[in-house]
């Protein structure tokens, strides 16, 4: 069956081929014969006309119904055995069952790959406002794969034996665009879970961030530090959310005897981050990749630390693993400011674009790097991918992502 779809996706491509070759060829020659004018009459004019509207119509038909044998061909390998990358076995008593919120977003999805690969069962809990399906639709099908389409904001009933609460916007844009909701997630979303985790006795470990921290007057930032944050400013539903989220994750975990973790994740980029989520990165490189000017918001002597997203998942694993409940700072220690990695990715991705600083954004931290030496000591962790190998795969994730998007657009066209 994989032949024979093989071999029509072939006659296809052939099929399309001949048929633009034949149209350019007759162009060509109808354009050398309007070059001899002497012997060009009016009717011949109108012949040609008329030959070349026949021709774009019967183009335009085999476009429709090579367009229909594709969906015919997108059915029959919807019925081929999906082929799922390699996992462990695991038996009953190791094997456990896990629910990551926000498993279809960045991060989360690649922590869903990880868990898969050991050998558990995964339950995603996504309402898709910055996830995607495309993240994991490598499991999709999977017996130890579940993905259900939930908001947080409502309660949820399950049966688990660890909980990854990473569901929340993350960057800027996303959380700022629907502040309210924000704000809901990190507060009503968290004390459902963390409502869940006390009704079936589940391990939760909570996605907090280095915004807790705020506009830092300690660097690089301890987690006893208390933070600098302004309670009403843009950034405060997302900062404000998740200091509350830390704050509920404990008076349960008082209260109730539970088992809580706290990560405070610093920045992190990688492959399915969002084309338009308006982080460095991904404003870097896509400014890069399409020579637009690459701009930098203020100054660019702000400083940020990147991490890489497997560095970040392979840290989740370990807290979740360990039994140490405090938080705990994920982050690379690396610092640079804007400006310079502007620069690096200029140079990593090449091309004619210039770099212009704008106006700077309000409440923008002006230095931020964590401080790791909790995560060292406790969880023998530390970043493993440098910057420039963590970059150029996710400059070669967005050229492919440019590259489908312009595929997608030019298909979705017409023909001609």
């Amino acid at each position: 069956m994989i032949q024979s779809i093989w071999k029509m996706k072939k006659v296809l491509a052939i099929l399309l081929a001949l048929s633009t070759l034949s149209f350019i060829v007759y162009l060509t020659i109808g354009r050398k014969n309007v070059g001899s004018i002497h012997k060009y009459t009016s009717t011949d004019d109108l012949y040609v006309k008329e030959k070349t509207k026949l021709l774009k119509n019967d183009l335009q038909e085999a476009a429709t119904k090579i367009q229909e044998l594709e969906e015919k061909l997108e059915i029959l390998e919807t019925r081929i055995p999906k082929k799922y990358p390699e996992v462990k076995f695991l038996n009953y008593l190791k094997k456990k069952r896990i629910l990551v919120t926000g498993g279809a977003g960045f991060v989360g999805s690649h922590l869903v790959d990880n868990l898969m690969l050991q050998g558990h069962e995964v339950i995603v809990v996504d309402n898709f406002f910055t996830g995607r399906k495309r993240n994991v639709e490598q499991w999709i099908g999977h017996e130890n794969f579940e993905l259900i389409h939930h908001d947080i904001v409502n309660p949820l009933f399950i049966e688990v034996d660890e909980i990854y609460h990473l569901a929340s916007p993350a960057s800027p844009p996303h959380y700022m665009q629907n502040p309210v909701k924000t704000i809901k997630t990190n507060t009503l979303g968290t004390i459902n879970m963390l409502g869940l985790a006390r009704r079936v006795n589940a391990k939760v470990l909570i996605a907090s961030t280095s915004e807790v921290y705020g506009d830092p007057d300690i660097h690089p930032q301890p987690e006893t530090y208390w933070g600098h944050v302004n309670p009403i400013g843009p950034r405060a539903c997302y900062d404000e959310g998740k200091r509350v989220a830390e704050t509920l994750t404990y008076a349960y975990a008082k209260q109730e005897n539970m088992q809580v973790r706290v990560a405070r994740i610093f920045n992190t980029y990688g492959p399915r981050m969002h084309m338009n989520d308006g982080r460095v990165v991904s404003n870097f490189i896509l400014q890069a990749l399409q020579n637009e000017v690459i701009t930098v918001y203020g100054s660019g002597e702000q400083t940020r630390s990147f991490q890489y997203v497997s560095d970040l998942v392979d840290g989740l694993v370990a807290l979740m693993e360990s039994n140490y409940t405090l938080p705990v700072n994920l982050g690379n220690p690396v610092e640079h400011t804007i400006n310079e990695f502007a620069t690096i990715i200029k140079q990593l991705v090449g091309g004619h674009s210039t770099i212009k600083n704008v106006a700077e954004v309000e409440d923008d931290p002006q230095r931020r790097r964590p401080d790791i030496s909790r995560a060292k000591n406790i969880l023998n962790w530390e970043p493993k991918v440098s910057l420039n190998v963590g970059l150029q795969k996710t400059v070669n994730y967005f050229r492919k992502e440019l590259k489908r998007f312009k595929h997608s657009h030019n298909k979705s066209s017409n023909f001609l």
